[in-house]
C-alpha cells in the first residue's frame, strides 16, 4: 500500500504535514512569537504526530528529523505563514478545512504505516489517532493553552479513531487501494466538517450533544 508514494515519502505525508505547519505557524503568530518561533512551531505541529508515530513503531530516527523533504515541508509553511499570516488570517473558514484535511491525511498515512510494519490492527488504530492529533496537542500545549482535542467538546478524536480504524478493516480486507485511501480521508474530512457545521459536540459533565461552532474555526 503506497499511500500516493513520492519518492522515499508519500504525497500524503507531504500535503499533511504542510497543511499542519499551516495551523502551527498560524498559532506562533497569534501569539507574536518571532520568526524562529514560528518556524519551530510550524516543524513541531506539521512532524510532531510523526515522531511520535514513528517512536511507537520502532521507525527510528523518525522522519520529522531525518526527511529533508518532510522538513522542508514544515519550514516553507512557517515561512509562508510569517509572510503572508495578514491574508491567511482572513481566510478563516479555509483554515479550518485544512485542519480538518490534515486531520484525515494524518489519520490515513500513520494508520497504513503502523500496519505496514505488522503493528497489529489496535496497535495501529492507536498510531493512527496519534498521529493525526498528536502535533496539534504539541503546538496547543507549547503557546499556552489547552489542547483542542480537550477543548469545548468538539468531535475531533473521534473522526480520526473513526478513520484508523476503517483504514485498518480494508488493509486486512485487501482493500485498500487508491479509490478507499481517497474514501478514507472524504469521510474523516466530512465527519470532522460535519460536525462543526451542525455543532456536535462530545457531551460533557452535566450537558448534553448540542453546541456550537467551537474554538477550532477561531484557531488551528
Amino acid at each position: 500500500m503506497d499511500a500516493f508514494a513520492f519518492g522515499p515519502v508519500t504525497l500524503i505525508e507531504v500535503l499533511a504535514v504542510f497543511v499542519a505547519a499551516v495551523s502551527g505557524g498560524l498559532a506562533a503568530v497569534r501569539k507574536r512569537f518571532d520568526v524562529f518561533g514560528v518556524l519551530v512551531l510550524a516543524w513541531i505541529t506539521g512532524l510532531g504526530g510523526g515522531v511520535l508515530r514513528d517512536v511507537l513503531i520502532g521507525a527510528v530516527p523518525p522522519v520529522g528529523i531525518s526527511s529533508w523533504r518532510l522538513v522542508a515541508t514544515a519550514l516553507a509553511a512557517g515561512v509562508v505563514i510569517f509572510v503572508l499570516h495578514p491574508r491567511v488570517e482572513r481566510m478563516r473558514r479555509a483554515i479550518v478545512v485544512l485542519d480538518a484535511a490534515a486531520l484525515a491525511l494524518f489519520v490515513l498515512q500513520g494508520t497504513v504505516k503502523a500496519l505496514e510494519l505488522d503493528a497489529g490492527p489496535l496497535a495501529s488504530v492507536v498510531v493512527g489517532v496519534l498521529t493525526a492529533v498528536g502535533g496539534g496537542i504539541l503546538r496547543d500545549v507549547l503557546v499556552g493553552e489547552v489542547p483542542l482535542i480537550f477543548a469545548d467538546r468538539q468531535l475531533y478524536a473521534i473522526p480520526a479513531l473513526a478513520g484508523a480504524a476503517l483504514t485498518a478493516a480494508l488493509w486486512h480486507a485487501d482493500l485498500l487501494a487508491l479509490w478507499s485511501q481517497v474514501l478514507v480521508v472524504a469521510l474523516v474530512l466530512g465527519f470532522r466538517l460535519l460536525s462543526l457545521a451542525l455543532g456536535w459536540v462530545v457531551p460533557g459533565a452535566g450537558t448534553g450533544w448540542t453546541g456550537r461552532w467551537g474554538r477550532g474555526s477561531g484557531r488551528m
